[in-house]
C-alpha cells in the first residue's frame, strides 16, 4: 500500500538504530504476550490478533512523535526493499504450487471479483458523492483516485505509477495516501480479527472449505515427517539463499527497468519501467524456480518462519507510518474512502456467496489486491501458516495488472467529472 506523509520532525527518538530495537522489542514483547504467559492475555489474543498489535502500536509510536516514521529509514529501504524480496523468496521457494491450483478456479473467481469491486467501488463512491457532496470530488479528485486506485489493485508502485501518468498534485496525492493507508488498515485490522473465526463463519454461511482442509492437512503432514530441528548451518544457508537472490533481484531490476523504459512503448503504464517492481517480480520468480528443485527441503529447517518473521517487521515499519490525526484534514476524501471499500466488500460478499467460497478467498482475494505482496500473505497465515503462499501469489499478480486496470479506472473518472 501507500505511504502517508506524517510530519514528526520533533520526534522524540530520532536515531534509527534506537528505533529499530524499539520495533523489534515490541514485536518480541507482542508475540511473547500472544503465547499467553497468564490466563487474561491468553483471553485478550482469542479477540485481538498480534498481527494487529504489531501493526497499530507502531502506528501510535508515531502518532504521539515517540518516532519519525516518514523519514526513517526502516522502512525504505530496509523493511520494503530488502526484508520485503527475502521474505518472498523464503515463503515462495517452499511452495506447494499443486496444491494450490488444486484450490481450484473458485479462488481466481472471487479475486477476480476483488478487482471488479475495486474499480465498481471507484465508480460508485464517486457518483455518490457528486450527488450529495459535490465539493468532494470537484477539480481534479478524480486524479487521486486514480492513484488511490492503483494502490487498490496493485500497490505503492502502482500508485505511484498513475500519479506521473495522471500528473497528480503532490498535495492532493498525500492526501489520498493519508486515505489508503487508513482504510486499507481498517480492511487489514478486520480480516485479521476475522481471521480466529473463519472456522464459525463458514460453517454457517455453509461454505465448501474441502481444498483448504486437504491442503492444510497434507502440508501439514508433511511438516510432521520432514521437519528438524535447524543447524546453524541450515540457518546460514537460509539467510544466504535469501538475501543473496534479494542482492541479484536488485542488481538486476535497474539495467531491467531502465531498458524497458527506453525500449517498450507504455513501459511505465505497465509498472515495466520500475525497478522495486522488477525487484518483487524477480525474487517472487526466483523463489518459485527453487520450490521445484531440493532447496525446497530448507523448508523443514524453517525457511518460511524466517520468512514470515521478515514480513511481521515489515507490517510494523507500515505501520510506523501511519499518523491518526491526519485522518482529519479533509474527511470528504475519507468518506469517498469508506464507500468505495464498502462496495468492494460487497461485490466480494455476493461472488463468495455465489460459489460457496469460504472466509479465506475473500480475506486473501481482497488482500491481494488492497494490501499486494506486503500483507496478503500475512493474511494468508492468519488463517493457517501454510496458507501464506497463497497470499504471495495473489499478491504479486496485483503487480501485474493495478497499473493498467487503474488506468483504465482513471479514464472512467475523468469521463466522469467531465475531464
Amino acid at each position: 500500500m501507500a505511504i502517508a506523509t506524517i510530519d514528526t520532525s520533533a520526534a522524540l527518538i530520532e536515531n534509527d538504530i534506537v528505533v529499530f530495537g524499539l520495533i523489534a522489542a515490541t514485536l518480541g514483547l507482542v508475540f511473547w504476550l500472544a503465547s499467553g504467559p497468564t490466563p487474561f492475555w491468553k483471553k485478550f489474543f482469542a479477540w485481538v490478533p498480534a498481527l494487529l498489535l504489531c501493526y497499530f502500536i507502531p502506528a501510535f509510536y508515531n502518532t504521539v512523535g515517540l518516532i519519525d516514521g516518514e523519514n526513517s529509514a526502516l522502512y525504505n529501504p530496509i523493511a520494503s526493499r530488502v526484508l520485503l524480496p527475502a521474505a518472498l523468496v523464503l515463503l515462495t521457494l517452499s511452495i506447494d504450487l499443486k496444491g494450490i491450483l488444486k484450490l481450484g478456479p473458485r479462488l481466481l473467481f472471487v479475486y477476480c471479483m476483488a478487482t471488479i469491486g475495486i474499480v465498481l467501488g471507484a465508480i460508485v463512491s464517486f457518483q455518490l458523492m457528486e450527488w450529495v457532496w459535490p465539493a468532494a470530488v470537484a477539480g481534479d479528485t478524480w486524479k487521486g483516485m486514480a492513484a488511490l486506485a492503483g494502490s487498490w489493485i496493485g500497490g505503492g508502485a502502482n500508485m505511484v505509477a498513475m500519479r506521473e501518468v495522471y500528473e497528480v498534485d503532490a498535495t492532493l496525492f498525500g492526501q489520498f495516501a493519508v486515505v489508503d493507508v487508513a482504510i486499507a488498515s481498517m480492511l487489514l485490522a478486520t480480516w485479521l480479527f476475522l481471521a480466529n473465526r473463519s472456522a464459525q463463519i463458514d460453517a454457517a454461511s455453509g461454505a465448501d472449505t474441502t481444498a483448504i482442509d486437504d491442503m492444510q492437512a497434507r502440508i501439514s503432514a508433511y511438516e510432521a515427517a520432514n521437519a528438524r530441528i535447524p543447524t546453524l548451518t541450515d540457518l546460514m544457508v537460509i539467510i544466504g539463499v535469501g538475501f543473496g537472490i534479494v542482492g541479484l533481484a536488485h542488481a538486476l531490476a535497474s539495467p531491467l527497468a531502465a531498458w524497458f523504459g527506453a525500449n517498450v512503448a507504455n513501459a511505465s503504464r505497465f509498472s515495466l519501467d520500475s525497478g522495486f517492481v522488477w525487484v518483487v517480480l524477480l525474487a517472487t520468480a526466483a523463489g518459485l524456480g527453487l520450490s521445484f528443485t531440493r532447496v525446497r527441503r530448507l523448508e523443514d529447517a524453517g525457511a518460511s518462519k524466517i520468512g514470515t518473521a521478515c514480513l511481521y517487521f515489515l507490517i510494523a515499519c507500515i505501520g510506523m507510518q501511519m499518523d491518526f490525526t491526519k485522518l482529519f484534514d479533509r474527511l470528504e476524501l475519507i468518506l469517498i474512502g469508506l464507500i468505495w471499500m464498502l462496495v468492494h466488500v460487497g461485490v466480494l460478499w455476493f461472488a463468495a456467496r455465489l460459489v460457496k467460497a469460504p472466509l479465506f478467498y475473500m480475506a486473501v482475494g481482497s488482500q491481494g489486491n488492497v494490501g499486494a505482496a506486503a500483507s496478503a500473505p500475512v493474511v494468508a497465515a492468519a488463517f493457517h501458516p501454510t496458507l501464506a503462499p497463497v497470499g504471495v501469489l495473489l499478491g504479486t499478480v496485483g503487480y501485474a495488472t493495478g497499473t493498467v486496470v487503474a488506468y483504465g479506472t482513471g479514464q472512467i473518472l475523468r469521463v466522469m467529472a467531465g475531464g
